[in-house]
């Protein structure tokens, strides 16, 4: 990669010590416990930090990206004197289209709601974007967002580029057979099948489209509650994008020039890059093996009569062709040794709404023989639409590393509000084979405790109303039970819990008589406020019983007396 990024130098010794040093400290910038080997590649060891992705591990499948660097100016060069016009190198190549500015700002932005402790500047976004595919191509994109023609990236078929068969039946990419980065920020379609998002409303996602793509970007870089103001956990990101130093050392230095500053261009202007990752031009060529020496033949002798010497000759020998030896067997890959999966010792997974799971879904891969399997990716997925469950991070797909034992543990499940079971499917990446499935519960929210936050007496005149509203307070296990769902009702005796038809009374939307209340939750503070309570003209002592889910009850008295002269 040095050729590629040594282009890209300004011409001089000044400039050429300055951007030497900026790509040191670029270099020196990658995440920590990362090692890199002799292509430039990331590798981390077995117990690394789960990766949900699909693939062989990363958003684009370490595909192809563009290696131009940016240019030494700033983005916004300070005027000159004197008849020298100022340089504007910096300008053309700090503008980005303007939809596709757009895109990366409203990313940003929604971001900033649903994931706000990922701190993710649109930069980045627009670093990526340039990396990838230089801006869809120059901002050549529609109205919508979406490109002219489809952004993709080279076959996947192991020449070069990582091995990934077909998993979108070429929907995306139009292979059936291998896959192919798609779109503006270069998705494989199994990635794209989970970490996709709408982001311009249209009901769709499309990974042409660069709102889809830049938001589905954003998501996947803050999974797993990574921070980007952290330069650790942004590192990690981008190196989950595409696992290269090369390539992390690239979209930083966008990221520092965009944040100097830049500005929208008409779409269809951006300027293109002209360097690939996988570009040898002006790079030392590999060097090529010397192929097997064959002797060289001996010069004809004369025969007899033909005017030479008369005596024999000796029968020159006939060279031998050197045997070619039989290639060896490629041995499989550890993915290539799996039979099945085993359960590793997972406990029931049970866990009340809106609370994490205590207990984690390990599984280890395994031979016919039963031997553990290292280095395997193991995917773990919450199967169908009837839970809002997912795993830490908001994602429902995460994919992890079986460690020295063969073992993968998923992330922590979160309950969502949704209640009742749901499944956990476990397979291996890039083999076919039978999964593994999980059940898990999410029970109600419930309290064991209610109480009045007052014990003024509620009182009233016939005819009235009641000049104080129930107030009560829901826990469980003496903590606060927030969002627990509860009844109220005016019963007719402490032993008859049905219905009353006299006596206190709530109103409707319409101003009608009510005396149960259904679809009551507690709020964040675990404190329920009942609407106002009106009074016939029946006086006596009435009661008011409250029900939460898991059992808590209080029933409060109320009572309509003449008021006294």
């Amino acid at each position: 990669m040095a050729a590629h990024f040594g282009r890209r130098l300004r011409k001089g010794a000044a400039t050429t010590a300055v951007a030497a040093a900026a790509v040191a400290a670029l270099a020196a910038s990658q995440a920590p416990g990362v090692s890199t080997d002799d292509a430039g590649r990331q590798t981390t060891g077995a117990d690394a930090a789960p990766d949900a992705t699909g693939g062989d591990g990363t958003a684009t499948g370490n595909s192809r990206y563009y290696t131009d660097l940016p240019p030494l100016d700033s983005p916004n060069p300070s005027p000159t004197t004197g008849t020298t016009p100022p340089v504007v190198t910096g300008d053309a190549e700090a503008g980005i289209p303007a939809t596709v500015l757009d895109a990366y700002k409203k990313a940003e932005a929604s971001l900033r709601d649903s994931k706000p402790g990922c701190n993710l500047p649109w930069q980045l976004l627009a670093a990526i974007g340039k990396v990838e595919s230089g801006q869809a191509r120059g901002g050549r994109v529609d109205a919508g967002g979406t490109t002219y023609s489809p952004i993709l990236g080279p076959v996947l078929n192991g020449n070069g580029f990582a091995n990934i068969s077909d998993t979108d039946h070429g929907l995306y990419d139009g292979d059936s057979t291998h896959d192919r980065a798609v779109g503006p920020m270069q998705f494989i379609p199994s990635t794209w099948a989970w970490a996709g998002r709408d982001g311009n409303g249209d009901g769709k996602k499309d990974p042409n489209n660069v709102y889809d793509a830049a938001l589905a970007a954003g998501h996947y870089l803050c999974r797993f509650d990574h921070d980007m103001s952290v330069q650790a956990q942004m590192n990690a990101s981008i190196l989950s994008y595409n696992n290269s130093t090369a390539y992390l050392n690239t979209v930083l230095s966008w990221l520092e020039y965009y944040r100097k500053g830049t500005h929208e261009v008409p779409d269809g202007t951006g300027a293109l890059p002209s360097h690939n990752s996988d570009d040898t031009s002006g790079a030392s060529p590999t060097p090529t093996p010397p192929a097997p020496s064959r002797p060289s033949p001996k010069p004809s002798t004369p025969k007899p009569g033909d005017g030479g010497s008369t005596s024999p000759s000796p029968k020159p020998s006939t060279p031998s062709t050197p045997s070619t030896p039989s290639p060896s067997p490629t041995p499989p890959t550890p993915t290539e040794t799996v039979d099945h999966l085993e359960d590793a010792d997972t406990a029931k997974l049970t866990a009340t709404a809106g609370d994490t799971f205590a207990q984690k879904i390990a599984v280890r891969t395994e031979t016919k023989a039963g031997k553990a399997v290292a280095k395997v990716r193991v995917r773990f997925t919450i199967v169908g639409d009837a839970t809002d469950a997912t795993f830490t991070g908001g994602e429902t797909v995460a994919t992890v590393v079986t460690d020295s034992a063969g073992k993968a543990t998923a992330p922590a499940l979160v309950a969502g509000e949704k209640t009742g079971d749901f499944t956990v499917r476990a397979t291996v990446v890039g083999r076919v084979m039978a999964g593994l499935d999980y059940t898990a519960t999410v029970t109600p929210r419930q309290a064991d405790t209610l109480t009045r936050t007052s014990d003024t007496a509620l009182t009233c005149v016939p005819g009235g109303e009641f000049a104080d509203q129930v107030e009560v307070k829901a826990t469980y296990k003496g903590a606060v039970a927030d969002k627990v769902a509860a009844t109220a009702t005016l019963i007719k005796s402490a032993d008859d819990a049905t219905e009353n038809d006299k006596g206190p009374y709530f109103k409707d939307a319409d101003g009608k008589t009510v005396r149960t209340l259904t679809d009551l939750t507690t709020d964040a503070d675990g404190v329920l406020k009942l609407p106002k309570l009106y009074a016939d003209d029946t006086t006596g002592t009435f009661l008011l019983r409250i029900n939460t889910t898991g059992g808590a009850t209080l029933t409060v008295e109320l009572k309509v007396a003449a008021a006294t002269s």
